[in-house]
């Protein structure tokens, strides 16, 4: 079940996906998934994971000042930055240059406590997994109920009242 807003709001994602990769197992990796659900923690894993969502923010390195502030006092969370996700893949806003795009990226990093900025870095190159060692597509699919195309799965056939459509 996905939560709007983590229920442990204390944790940042890099602490859920620090715990993930501390877990011993797959169960346990699972688990932690699970308990911590929220669509931003779905959004930066599926970006990361999803070979169909490509990122036009340049591979590699990300020129950005990083922010010192410790856990806790930095200006926003990754939580509430996820939303803004969608800039930067392909075909989800077309209407922004490319340079305003790149410099969104750069403003979102330098908000953020420097462990998220290293995850939303760490997705945008399609490497979570190896920065979270134990964070593998097998535990992703099925802690979020994800199918080969990371999406929930549409039943075969939709449940139908008796009767007809009409109600007649």
């Amino acid at each position: 079940m996905v939560n709007a807003q983590n229920s442990n709001n204390s944790l940042l994602i890099s602490e859920i996906l620090d715990k993930v990769h501390k877990a011993k197992t797959k169960s346990q990796k699972i688990e932690i998934l699970r308990k911590n659900d929220t669509s931003a923690l779905r959004m930066i894993i599926k970006a990361s994971f999803d070979p169909t969502k490509k990122w036009v923010i340049p591979a590699g390195e990300v020129p950005f000042k990083k922010n010192d502030a410790p856990i806790g006092t930095e200006h926003t969370v990754l939580a509430s930055e996820a939303r803004k996700l969608f800039h930067f893949i392909e075909g989800g806003d077309n209407e922004t240059k490319q340079s305003q795009k790149e410099n969104m990226f750069i403003q979102m990093c330098e908000g953020l406590h420097e462990s998220e900025a290293e995850v939303v870095i760490a997705a945008k190159d399609k490497r979570l997994h190896q920065v979270y060692k134990g964070l593998s597509k097998d535990v992703v699919k099925e802690a979020f109920g994800w199918d080969d195309n990371y999406m929930i799965p549409e039943p075969e056939v939709y449940p139908q009242a008796p009767g007809s459509a009409s109600g007649i």
